[in-house]
């Protein structure tokens, strides 16, 4: 996948603490009270079984979750994916016709919260959208999923959503141009206390970089002092890294060609790929969660033997869009949930084979029991 980001807006004005509209009259039902949700340290993440209660709506999948686990919290981008269909990129001056097109929720930020929603693990999003109908879309399919969203905000005063163009090719290889909008401008100086109390009281936190790194500076130092465990996907952004935020991470979640560009070293083989993990336990960070696309997946411990996944093959490849942020998501979530190393990288790649099968990045992410059905369908195999 190649990515362009174009500059954020320029409209700012004073963080607003409304919630999302909704064309749904009612509001989410049973949200979790922060100061229900019992605090779990990092070395304690074995977690309850899931129990699920039946939608009373057909259509609205999953539905809210009756356990009271810590939760997933993702902070991040939300953004309105515009698919346009090609047979190829168009050449400098030319134009060519899309197959087909169409508007997606998406964004790294909201695809991981969708992700998470779906699995059937609480989940709450933080992030941003504008007065718009794109802020709507995504809204509408955040709350399909499941996802709380007490703390996504509407940021008004003609701050667009973020939105994205993705150039999706045959074979299901994308190219995408990222517009910030409400995902880059209009944070706070400070986050509010709700916020930040809802990433001290989580189980785990997701991070990305398609919102400021001040944003999820705070929220990484947060979740530290709390002893909460941080992941931090490096897709978004091409500028380097803080080191601030680096040091606060528990996993940095790059592919191998983010993981070139943040060391400057070679990733081609699966050699050059560990001398460039050493730099990143150089640079202090202790784990790396490595998504290695068609050659499945790795992750580097400092100090331990590398433990690879391949992927699980899928019966189609349609769409790769998400495809990484449901394997980053689904690693957050079978972690959380006390599985081992082992078992939360097949967990991730057989969530990850079910996203690109299926056109578009929230609409692709499986629910649990087909990632549970395909994991047991590789083991027979």
């Amino acid at each position: 996948m190649k990515g362009l980001t174009l500059s954020p807006t320029n409209h700012c004005f004073p963080n607003l603490p409304g919630k999302i509209p909704t064309t749904d009259p009612q509001p989410l039902q049973k949200c979790y009270p922060i100061q229900s949700i019992t605090k779990h340290r990092r070395q304690s993440l074995i977690l309850p079984s899931i129990a699920v209660k039946s939608s009373q709506n057909p259509h609205q999948f999953p539905p809210i979750q009756q356990h009271d686990s810590p939760p997933l919290v993702v902070v991040g981008s939300a953004n309105a994916d515009i698919y346009v269909e090609i047979d190829r990129l168009p050449k400098e001056g030319e134009t060519i016709s899309a197959s087909n097109g169409q508007t997606l929720a998406g964004g790294k930020g909201a695809n991981q919260a969708a992700c998470g929603g779906k699995l059937s693990y609480p989940t709450y999003f933080v992030g941003q959208v504008g007065e718009d109908a794109h802020g709507n879309l995504i809204a509408e399919a955040l709350r399909n999923g499941g996802v709380r969203l007490d703390h996504l905000r509407n940021v008004g005063d003609g701050v667009p959503t973020g939105h994205a163009v993705v150039m999706l090719q045959s074979g299901g290889q994308n190219s995408i141009i990222i517009v910030g909008g409400a995902n880059m401008s209009c944070w706070p100086e400070k986050l509010g206390d709700q916020d930040l109390e809802i990433v001290k009281n989580a189980g785990i936190v997701l991070l990305q970089r398609e919102i400021p790194d001040s944003v999820n500076i705070q929220v990484a130092q947060a979740a530290k002092d709390a002893g909460v465990s941080v992941i931090l996907d490096a897709g978004g952004m091409d500028t380097p890294i803080p080191a601030e935020l680096l040091r606060s991470v528990d996993i940095f979640s790059p592919n191998e060609t983010e993981l070139a560009r943040i060391t400057e070293m070679p990733t081609e083989s699966f050699e050059q790929i560990e001398e460039a993990v050493k730099k990143c336990h150089n640079m202090g960070i202790k784990q790396v969660l490595l998504k290695l696309g068609s050659k499945g997946s790795a992750l580097f411990v400092e100090g331990e033997k590398p433990i690879k996944q391949p992927i699980i093959p899928a019966a189609r490849v349609l769409d790769t869009t998400g495809a990484g942020d449901t394997f980053t998501a689904s690693f957050a979530v079978a972690l959380v949930e006390g599985k081992s190393k082992e078992e939360c990288l097949k967990f991730a790649a057989a969530a990850a084979s079910l996203c690109v099968q299926v056109k578009g990045a929230i609409p692709s992410m499986p629910d649990r029991a087909s990632v549970t059905d395909l994991l047991q369908t590789a083991q027979v195999s």
